[in-house]
């Protein structure tokens, strides 16, 4: 019995003795810091509004901050109504003056509540989050019904067009309104042209995750595989896709330069 209560004492004094070497040593003010301070930004009185540091993109009274891809000398040519735009696709895709590399983003999508067509040809548009030329180049965040609409998994709404589908399909049905929030980090590219470090996307639909800093394959591609090319800060750009389905509207559209 002694040796057993001699060989427990032992156990015990030498955890108490492992336990306070382990104590880290010093201050809890040598891991305190007071600079830089962070700025102060006022939030928006919803998360709809945007906060005191955003750069505003469309308010609902005009397309002051766009062009069209196909000319950036003209102005975009969609349709302004009751504080949301309406695609024109006769008009072709629309993209801002403002050129950016990592930002957050508020945009918000409506779906016709008459639409018709089925697959991709049913409420199709797209934001691309980084428009690199001409037509359908750069980086595409599917816009489409896929509230009750099959098409091919990367490329319902939420997708990373052809690259990776949503983690859930979190669609408001057609007449109501889809709200992306977005993180978007740019590419960076090295002096020869390869690339240093990928794109990423973080991307919640109507407050739900969908794509959790997914790592961007190159440019989104409607043919072939995807692949980088080298570029520098680029527009958001807004697509006019040629489906026949009903043009869809969009309101409320904010970016945070970061």
């Amino acid at each position: 019995m002694k040796y057993k209560l001699l060989l427990l004492s032992t156990l015990f004094t030498g955890s108490a003795i492992m336990t306070y070497a382990q104590q880290p040593k010093g201050k809890p003010e040598d891991t305190e810091f007071y600079t830089p301070v962070p700025k102060v930004v006022t939030p928006g009185k919803t998360n709809a509004d945007p906060p005191s540091d955003a750069v505003v993109l469309f308010d609902g009274t005009n397309l002051n901050q766009w062009v069209s891809v196909q000319d950036s000398s003209k102005p975009a040519d969609w349709t302004v109504a009751n504080g949301i735009m309406t695609v024109n696709k006769t008009a072709g895709n629309i993209q801002t003056k403002q050129s950016f590399t990592d930002y957050q983003l508020h945009i918000e999508w409506r779906i016709p509540e008459n639409i018709t067509g089925t697959g991709q040809a049913r409420g199709n548009s797209g934001v691309f989050l980084a428009s690199t030329g001409k037509g359908d180049d750069g980086y595409e965040l599917q816009v489409l019904d896929s509230y009750n609409n099959a098409t091919y998994v990367n490329g319902q709404a939420g997708s990373i067009y052809k690259q990776f589908a949503p983690l859930v399909n979190a669609n408001r049905p057609p007449g109501a309104w889809n709200v992306y929030d977005v993180v978007w980090t740019a590419p960076r590219f090295k002096g020869d042209g390869s690339v240093d470090s990928p794109a990423r996307v973080t991307v919640f639909l109507n407050g739900v995750l969908i794509q959790n800093n997914t790592i961007l394959k190159g440019q989104t591609l409607y043919i072939g595989q995807p692949s980088y090319k080298k570029h520098g800060p680029a527009p958001i750009k807004l697509q006019a896709h040629g489906d026949k389905s009903e043009p869809l509207s969009y309101r409320n559209i904010w970016v945070r330069p970061l």
